[in-house]
């Protein structure tokens, strides 16, 4: 697809705004920005994470400090929005994240803000019976009710960098002897690699159109094949077994317990079995998942990546206790 240049004439270089730039895909879309001239502020609830002598202005993401949010909002041009809760934890859940959202667009809006790219999800429905998508598509509304020139952003999995999904499913073909896939794993996944993601915002970032755009890469494999992949690129010997869905959520529970991690949800499992980690629209990235997953063989699943650790042991109070796409 085509886009407009980000660079502006200008006195001096424009400040955007990052929720989570220290974050997954947050960090993407800073390095993007950073790469393209502009100056970069963070909104964050991890603060501890910003390197010594980064460039990036880093901001609380104190959704419940009206005032506080607003002023770091002010002089933004663009907000690029990658908060959210991949689960309920604590007393953060959904409801809370779809409030947060709605304070932080708010506070874009009074700030005067242009424009705001939110990262959402693919097929987010008001109606799902998956919690995840209905907040995705609660928040999506609430952006579009703002008055906030806008484009979403939808992709359905991330891959590259120091991506959970893939890296944790190498883990596992490396360290258990067998490896259960729900049904016979023919439901789909379209991934995106994070710093086409980042490219992908960062260039809508510079319309003034409202858009909504699926981020989704040039391929799509049923998960069984992405399975195979990750196996033969890390030289596993385990065993791919298929079993009933219904196996899956308790069977993962088990895992996660024994890791003290959330491995996979009962939702984000069932989600992906009705197809909703899929998409038929155009590819707007051009890293292959496949080729990328060769690639980097030698290097996934040496480290299992806690997603508990990460995002909810050192969160600031006041941060929503969100994590970063």
């Amino acid at each position: 697809m085509s886009a407009p240049e980000v660079s502006r004439a200008s006195s001096a270089p424009l400040t955007d705004a990052v929720t989570g730039a220290f974050s997954y895909s947050g960090a993407a879309i800073a390095r993007e920005l950073l790469a393209h001239g502009r100056r970069v502020r963070t909104l964050t609830g991890h603060p501890e994470r910003a390197p010594a002598g980064s460039d990036i202005d880093v901001r609380p993401l104190a959704f419940t400090e009206t005032e506080q949010l607003r002023a770091s909002l002010t002089g933004v041009d663009t907000l690029y929005n990658t908060y959210w809760v991949r689960f309920p934890h604590g007393t953060t859940t959904f409801d809370v994240a779809v409030d947060n959202s709605r304070r932080l667009f708010a506070a874009a809006a009074a700030a005067g803000v242009r424009r705001v790219v939110h990262v959402s999800i693919t097929h987010p429905d008001e109606h799902s019976p998956y919690g995840y998508f209905r907040g995705k598509a609660a928040v999506e509304r609430l952006l579009t009710e703002s008055g906030l020139s806008h484009a979403i952003v939808r992709p359905a999995i991330l891959f590259g960098g120091d991506g959970v999904l893939v890296n944790n499913v190498a883990w596992m073909l490396r360290h258990l002897p067998l490896v259960a896939v729900g049904g016979q794993g023919t439901y789909r996944v379209r991934g995106i690699h994070v710093d086409d993601l980042a490219r992908l915002c960062v260039d809508l970032g510079a319309g003034d159109a409202d858009t909504v755009v699926d981020a989704v890469g040039p391929q799509s494999v049923t998960f069984r094949e992405l399975i195979d992949c990750v196996r033969t690129a890390v030289g596993s010997k385990a065993v791919v077994v298929p079993v009933p869905g219904w196996v899956m959520p308790p069977l993962t529970a088990a895992l996660g317990l024994v890791l003290r991690d959330t491995l996979l949800t009962a939702d984000e499992y069932r989600a992906m079995a009705d197809g909703l980690a899929d998409s038929s629209a155009p590819s707007t990235g051009q890293v292959v998942l496949t080729d990328w997953v060769a690639e980097h063989g030698a290097r996934l699943g040496r480290r299992y990546a806690n997603e508990i650790s990460r995002h909810f042991a050192t969160t600031s109070p006041s941060s929503g206790r969100g994590t970063g796409r």
